[in-house]
C-alpha cells in the first residue's frame, strides 16, 4: 500500500511556502484619476495604515523622507500618501508613458527596503462640535458614503466646520486642483447632504 503521507507533507510544506511567497510579494499598479495632472500609484500592501498626508509643496516634506525624496525627481508636483496609495501631481509638460515607470521602480524599491513612509504625527483633537447632533450626522455620511469614493479615484475629504447651513471640507490629493472637482462637490458631496440634512445649504472646499 502507498504511503501518502510524506507526499502530503511535502505538498502542504510547498503550499506554505508559495503563501508565504505571495504574501511578501511586493505589487505596485498605476491608476488613472479624475484629474490628468494626477496619478494613483496603488500598492498591494498598507504603507500608512489609517491615516493620510498630503505634501503639495517641496517646502512641507519635513515630516515625510518618501515625499522629500519624491520630490527629488524634476517632475512631481505633490505627493499624497494614504493607506495602500501614493498620489503624485506631476509638472505641467510632463508625459505620463514616462514617469510611470520611474515612479513605480523607485516606490518598490522604497517599500521593500522598509524606509520611513511618514515620521509620527502628534495626535490631533477631534472637531470641538463634534457632539452636535448634525455635526455627527455629517460626519457619518461623509465617512459612509463620500470618503469611500474620494480615495478611491485617489484624493481624500476632511471635514472642517459647520455654520449656518455651510459645511466646509477640505479636498487633498487627486481632488485638489482637479477640473471636475468643483462639480463633485457641488453635485455629488452637496446634493447628498442638502437631501438627507435640510439643514445644510451650501457646501464649499476650503483652499489648501
Amino acid at each position: 500500500m502507498l504511503n501518502i503521507y510524506p507526499l502530503y507533507l511535502h505538498l502542504q510544506q510547498y503550499y506554505f511556502t508559495q503563501m508565504t511567497e505571495e504574501k511578501d510579494f511586493l505589487n505596485i499598479y498605476a491608476e488613472q484619476t479624475p484629474n490628468p495632472e494626477t496619478m494613483k500609484f496603488v500598492f498591494n500592501k498598507m504603507i500608512l495604515p489609517d491615516d493620510s498626508a498630503d505634501f503639495p509643496t517641496r517646502e512641507k516634506t519635513q515630516s515625510s523622507p518618501l515625499a522629500k525624496s519624491l520630490f527629488e525627481f524634476s517632475f512631481v508636483n505633490g505627493v499624497f500618501i494614504m493607506n495602500n496609495f501614493v498620489t503624485i501631481t506631476r509638472l505641467p509638460g510632463q508625459e505620463w508613458d514616462e514617469i510611470i515607470p520611474i515612479i513605480k521602480e523607485f516606490l518598490k524599491a522604497y517599500v521593500e527596503a522598509d524606509e520611513p513612509i511618514v515620521y509620527k504625527k502628534p495626535d490631533i483633537s477631534t472637531y470641538e462640535g463634534s457632539d452636535d447632533p448634525l455635526v455627527s450626522k455629517i460626519l457619518e455620511l461623509l465617512d459612509t458614503y463620500i470618503k469611500p469614493a474620494v480615495e478611491t479615484d485617489g484624493g481624500m475629504i476632511s471635514f472642517k466646520s459647520f455654520e449656518d447651513g455651510k459645511v466646509t471640507v477640505e479636498l487633498k490629493g487627486s481632488c485638489s486642483g482637479c477640473p471636475s472637482s468643483t462639480i463633485t462637490l457641488k453635485r455629488g458631496i452637496e446634493g447628498m447632504l442638502t437631501r438627507m440634512i435640510p439643514e445644510v445649504k451650501e457646501v464649499v472646499a476650503e483652499s489648501v
